[in-house]
């Protein structure tokens, strides 16, 4: 239930991911994925090594990380207001490797509040010491939430890179797909 209601309500990385697949395809919303899905393990092996702890004693260091995730949040915003007004890629666009936007969707995930909480301060909460150490339960816990959340991030690449290869004539598609994707 815990990982439905962390999922499924919209964020930056729904709207990061739709973006990406809606704007340069599934492949590289796929690529996109898998660093969105590299910065949520990070988070789980941060929670396993015990630096759930170390955030708890020092609430700064989870402050930074969350300035830090709205200055990244803001700053692809501003890309994106800053970008033409329609979807198609541009020239530096198309230069980029799935590589690269893999390490962007590292990157936008490593610095997204709503991840670090989950993984660092809820994540934790629901495991039980007496039950044989909480390293196998967040283990696993955290597997669940992984494949949920790589179920839930794989149907919105499927979805916005649908829109990506058949797009309807006019130049209301882009806007509307700017107001969703980028906007949010």
């Amino acid at each position: 239930m815990a990982v439905g209601l962390v999922e499924l309500p919209p964020g930056p990385n729904m709207a990061y991911l739709g973006l990406v697949a809606a704007r340069h395809g599934r492949a590289a919303g796929l690529a996109t994925v898998v660093g969105v899905t590299l910065g949520l393990a990070l988070y789980l092996l941060a929670t396993v090594v015990g630096l759930a702890g170390i955030a708890a004693r020092a609430p700064w260091l989870f402050q930074a990380v969350r300035l830090a995730g709205v200055g990244y949040l803001l700053w692809l915003a501003l890309g994106a207001w800053r970008g033409s007004p329609d979807i198609a890629p541009t020239p530096a666009d198309e230069r980029r490797s799935y590589g690269g936007f893999a390490a962007q969707g590292f990157l936008a995930n490593v610095l997204n509040p709503k991840a670090a909480v989950f993984y660092l301060a809820l994540l934790p909460s629901f495991t039980t010491p007496a039950a044989g150490g909480t390293t196998p339960q967040v283990l696993v816990l955290g597997a669940i939430h992984l494949g949920v959340s790589l179920v839930v991030h794989l149907g919105i690449v499927a979805l916005a890179g649908s829109a990506a290869l058949a797009p309807p004539k006019g130049g209301a598609y882009e806007k509307l797909m700017r107001a969703v994707f980028a906007g949010a």
